[in-house]
């Protein structure tokens, strides 16, 4: 490992790569404590605290704690991501977009070029939403206004604000992509995500110190966490692998060909993409109603609707898997063509024993991916979801007619959501850990097959390469 990193600042290439990653991603951190003009400090931060176990203070942890101090990247990367959503449905509805798409790297382009577009509508409409949201907060205890001197210079200061920070954002992160190591919008959300562990490991020390918490729960937790962990890496390198079998051809003088491989799928295809997705879609109506209950009492009821799918309540976590599961074959049928990929291997002489090439192939990969992408789509529900139920010590409890000898019971017509509290706030939850993990594994899976292509070792001892020195 020592040798492996020595090596990654021993090339001058993958080395400025690194420091220019890093060095985005420490202006992103900066751009986040820059507060938006005309909002009182100490009166945004009462109120920030009082919405922390809410799914603004959810939203706040994918902002690396931006959001909570109305900073000039408060939106975040969640306008672009919600914007490429948009785009990628309407790749399947819209034939010029799906026309685009196929284009190669031109039609990419055009594509990006209209997600920028969109997102900079999203995040103007979401400025709006956010600016007159504070006019009309107040703080809980002195019934105070956040914004002293609200207005229409306010809301257009706001406006300008935020959506220039987030099309910033969206900047870094593009430039990330290009010129640096892994997905810029990935590691944006990585970098918001792990700013906060060495806080909540200093919270939670000092709790456990003060005897607020005990130390062998605290110990119960970690192993449980570590354990969430290896499930998690095991399941991002699981594969399901086809045998291919290359028939031999001569091409002039040489043979080539006749040999067996295998076609490697894996089981989460989809990877981290389908959470992040998920957890935009969700965000967007209950944040929404909320604010807009809160800004004009006459329209309270539409935030009353939404409490149903509030975060951390069940029809929440039973919506949010559903949303899972649709953005993993959403996103796998965009990203693998089963039809492409037979008609390569049959332009190369390939062929899966047992089937013809062609159609039946592509039937048969298209048949195996499905099946795994249900495993794939389960197992982060699973991940996203069980960890935030148990960590919050919440039951649910399913109520049958007859009888309460089972600990469940009926509630009118639906079920009731028991909060038993544990009394413990860990700082990732199952969504944060699935992305902190899997942007972890990628981006050093990206440094080490830079490192491989250059013939050095990689982190990964899979043989003894000596590595070039020089």
């Amino acid at each position: 490992m020592i040798d492996s990193l020595r090596n990654v600042f021993a090339i001058p290439d993958l080395r400025k790569r690194l420091l220019f990653t890093f060095g985005l991603l420490a202006v992103y951190r900066l751009g986040c404590h820059i507060p938006t003009p005309g909002i009182d400090p100490a009166r945004l931060l009462e109120f920030m605290q009082s919405q922390a176990g809410s799914l603004l203070g959810f939203v706040n942890t994918f902002t690396g704690g931006s959001l909570g101090r109305i900073a000039i990247f408060a939106l975040g990367i969640m306008p672009y991501i919600t914007a490429s959503i948009i785009l990628q449905l309407l790749q399947v509805v819209w034939p010029y977009l799906e026309k685009l798409s196929k284009e190669g790297e031109m039609g990419r382009r055009k594509i990006t070029q209209y997600t920028r577009y969109g997102t900079v509508v999203i995040s103007a409409f979401q400025s709006i939403g956010i600016a007159l949201f504070l006019q009309g907060a107040r703080t809980p205890s002195t019934n105070l206004p956040l914004v002293p001197e609200p207005g229409i210079g306010f809301v257009l200061m706001t406006i300008l604000t935020l959506t220039t920070g987030c099309a910033f954002v969206m900047w870094l992160g593009e430039q990330i992509s290009e010129r640096g190591i892994g997905n810029g919008i990935s590691l944006i959300i990585f970098g918001g995500i792990v700013v906060g562990l060495i806080p909540a490991i200093i919270n939670t020390t000092q709790r456990v110190l003060s005897g607020e918490l005990n130390p062998i729960f605290i110990v119960l937790l970690c192993v449980f966490m570590v354990f969430v962990v290896a499930f998690i890496v095991f399941m991002e390198r699981s594969q399901r692998r086809i045998p291919v079998q290359y028939a031999k051809r001569v091409v002039g003088r040489k043979m080539y060909g006749g040999q067996s491989t295998y076609l490697p799928l894996r089981v989460n295809t989809g990877g981290v993409i389908p959470v992040i997705f998920a957890s935009s879609i969700l965000m967007l109506p209950v944040t929404g109603a909320q604010m807009i209950g809160q800004r004009w009492p006459s329209l309270a009821w539409l935030s009353r609707g939404f409490e149903y799918i509030s975060y951390a309540s069940p029809w929440y976590y039973l919506l949010y898997i559903a949303a899972i599961v649709f953005f993993s074959y959403f996103y796998v049928s965009i990203i693998y063509n089963p039809s492409d990929v037979a008609e390569n291997m049959r332009k190369y002489g390939g062929f899966i024993p047992g089937i013809r090439p062609g159609k039946r192939t592509a039937e048969h990969i298209d048949r195996i991916l499905s099946r795994i992408t249900l495993i794939g789509a389960l197992y982060l529900s699973a991940v996203s979801v069980l960890p935030d139920v148990l960590l919050s010590g919440v039951k649910l409890r399913f109520i049958p007619f007859v009888g309460d000898s089972i600990d469940a019971f009926l509630v009118g017509n639906g079920l009731e959501w028991i909060t038993t509290g544990s009394g413990i706030s860990f700082y990732f939850g199952g969504t944060s850990l699935l992305i902190v993990v899997g942007v972890a594994m990628d981006f050093v899976q990206q440094v080490e097959s830079q490192l491989v292509m250059r013939n050095y070792e990689g982190f990964m001892k899979r043989g003894r390469i000596k590595g070039r020195r020089g």
